[in-house]
């Protein structure tokens, strides 16, 4: 058989073994969930969230609605709501984010809020003011339920991932959330997203943690 035929199925094999250890990653840019209290607030009593498009997520998509984020310093103008809505009122914003709300934000699970600042929310001249729910979003990977023997990871396990960007980089601190609600994807915020160079398509694998 021909040398450069071999390397071409070499190649591809190599190429299909990595695709299948790999998952792709998403870049999530800040957004907020609105409860029922804030949406009748900033949008008017009984309002119903307008859907834009889907997300990755099976149920979640991303909504026509746009609402401003102030803080003690600046503004943040143009922000996504993401449906639908929530039992509690959530903001993610980057790191970079806080510095110019002048917020000094944590790191937090999705979902996890108690003792976090709070922020106003502006939509057109209704304000809502979160008591606490501004977070910057610890990186996670949604692992759909069939997915997770794959991978052999477990529900709330934390791993590293070498995500191959156009500068490639190992996060650490990455956790897993195992859901037969999910699709596979990891989600990093857009500091995180800037830091590998990271394009539409970009793949990550992850990699475990010694004890």
């Amino acid at each position: 058989m021909d040398n450069q035929l071999v390397e071409s199925i070499v190649n591809e094999v190599i190429k299909r073994v990595q695709d299948e250890a790999c998952f792709e990653v998403e870049a999530s840019g800040k957004h907020v969930h609105l409860n029922r209290e804030a949406i009748d607030a900033l949008f008017g009593e009984g309002y119903q969230l307008t859907k834009a498009r889907d997300l990755s997520q099976p149920g979640q998509y991303a909504c026509k609605e746009r609402v401003t984020l102030i803080g003690p310093k600046g503004s943040l103008h143009n922000v996504i709501v993401l449906g639908p809505e929530r039992k509690q009122s959530q903001v993610e914003i980057s790191l970079t984010d806080s510095v110019v709300l002048g917020v000094s934000v944590p790191v937090r699970e999705s979902g996890k809020i108690e003792g976090t600042p709070g922020v106003i929310i502006a939509a057109g001249s209704n304000v809502h003011k979160l008591d606490q729910g501004l977070i910057a979003a610890q990186r996670h990977i949604h692992v759909k339920a069939e997915d997770a023997a794959k991978f052999n990871v477990t529900n709330g396990e934390i791993v590293q991932v070498k995500v191959m960007g156009k500068r490639p980089l190992i996060f650490d601190d990455v956790l897993i959330r195992v859901s037969p609600n999910f699709e596979t994807y990891m989600h990093i915020d857009y500091d995180e997203a800037n830091a590998c160079g990271f394009v539409k398509g970009t793949k990550g694998q992850i990699l475990k943690k010694t004890k």
